[in-house]
């Protein structure tokens, strides 16, 4: 569950080389990233000193660290380090997205620094998470900075301009249509395998139909993002080269982080878009029962952030090649090996090495399951099937208890579309960072 975060420079230049408006952002950013490594080095030491607990049977440094970090909380020792992990990886991960926005002058920033901070503050009053004081310590921190220039913040010019150029064709209606019309097309031949299949079994139709409706749905969303996401934004920076538009939108002093976000935003907007014009036709299965609506939520998560990581990853490569194709060749590529292909192979080396070492020992046993979620989280497709069983077999959204087969005792594991999210945002954030990183050493 832990990312190791490097400390990444944000800015190459020397801070003189930049206007005072900039500098004072980035003063401000630099206070969130450092606060989100304090979150990253938080979760590790958490993770090593449960791992140590865990190996020498000391259930009492469980207790230790929930009587100092997590007071209020009224579970066991044990879950209580799990709920300190995720939290901090939690701040961690928004910490960075708010950094991202700040140097964006993004507009959303501002309200987003407020109701994290809230989040955090209710976090010290109902469960005495300590910690929380950091992220609220550098949220006021980076306001108080960037108060002077608080007109700076607006929505983004670059993603106005883009999403006013793709709506006002034809082209992004006929997609939209065309997309609603295939969905429903396969919604329909779902219908129809489904409705006999359930009779002849004799079992309650009626839901089962509604579940595999759902899936189907969900299923063909998750796949088309993987592929259109990475397309959409793909072509953002070399796309202005090749057409040498690039030069003439820098005679805006617009900043690399503005630009590269608004490129993000204005593609992951319509891609939105599709997400939820397509909710009504998810919610056919409501009427056949067996779909709750966390379900939907559920689903609408990882979607949405599989949507932005992959985006991200388009961007990145934009950044890095000379030409689409090159960048659209990277994004696909690297999305289909770390998304598919490294989770898959670990997942069978790990089964067959590790399946005699299972019952070793409770301490061995719990290591395993725990890289089994950690590689399920990799993948958008398997963090979503497990998450929603978990939902609809044992009715857990967050965390529950396992237990292991060496002794009888249980452990607490955390569904993984929690992990899924958190990995995600984080890995979409430096990406980002480090897209604007190159754009500043090529201008430079």
């Amino acid at each position: 569950m832990a990312e190791e975060l490097v400390p990444i420079q944000l800015i190459d230049e020397p801070e003189e080389a930049l206007s005072p408006r900039e500098q004072r952002l980035n003063r401000a950013a630099r206070v969130l990233q450092w606060a989100a490594i304090a979150y990253g080095v938080l979760s590790a030491l958490l993770i090593i000193i449960g791992v140590v607990a865990a190996v020498s049977a000391n259930a009492g440094l469980f207790g230790t660290l929930q009587q100092i970090l997590l007071m209020r909380y009224p579970g066991a020792p044990d879950s209580a380090v799990a709920v300190l992990v995720l939290l901090t990886q939690l701040n961690l991960s928004l910490l960075l997205v708010m950094m991202v926005g700040v140097l964006a002058r993004e507009l959303w920033a501002i309200p987003a620094m407020l109701i994290l901070a809230i989040a955090n503050g209710a976090s010290i009053l109902i469960l005495g998470f300590t910690p929380a004081v950091i992220a609220l310590v550098s949220i006021v921190w980076a306001l108080v900075i960037i108060a002077p220039e608080i007109r700076a913040f607006r929505f983004n010019p670059v993603m106005l301009k883009e999403l006013r150029g793709r709506m006002r064709g034809v082209r992004a209606f006929v997609v939209l249509t065309v997309y609603l019309g295939l969905m429903s097309a396969f919604m329909a031949l779902l219908y129809l395998i489904a409705l006999p299949a359930n009779q002849i079994s004799g079992s309650a139709a009626a839901g089962e139909i509604g579940r595999v409706l759902f899936a189907g749905v969900v299923g063909i969303e998750l796949l088309l993002i993987i592929f259109i996401a990475p397309a959409f934004t793909a072509g953002a920076i070399t796309g202005e080269r090749e057409r040498q538009t690039y030069d003439l939108l820098k005679t805006t002093l617009l900043p690399a982080p503005s630009f590269v976000l608004g490129k993000l935003e204005s593609a992951l907007s319509y891609v939105l878009l599709l997400l939820f014009a397509a909710i009504p036709l998810q919610s056919i299965a409501f009427l056949f029962g067996g779909v709750g609506e966390l379900e939907l939520v559920l689903a609408f998560i990882i979607l949405l952030v599989t949507a932005i990581t992959l985006g991200t990853v388009g961007i990145y490569f934009s950044t890095q090649a000379s030409r689409t194709l090159s960048a659209s060749v990277r994004a696909y590529s690297t999305t289909l090996v770390v998304t598919f292909a490294v989770p898959l192979i670990l997942s069978i080396v790990l089964t067959i090495v590790t399946a005699p070492l299972r019952t070793l020992s409770p301490a061995v046993e719990a290591g395993l399951i725990y890289v089994d979620d950690f590689l399920r989280s990799m993948n958008p497709i398997t963090a979503a099937l497990f998450s929603r069983q978990q939902l609809v077999e044992n009715q857990v959204l967050g965390f529950f208890s396992h237990t292991l087969a060496s002794d009888g005792s249980t452990i607490p594991r955390v569904s993984p579309w929690i992990t899924f999210t958190i990995i995600y945002l984080v890995a979409a954030t430096v990406l980002v960072v480090l897209s604007v990183r190159r754009m500043r050493k090529v201008e430079a």
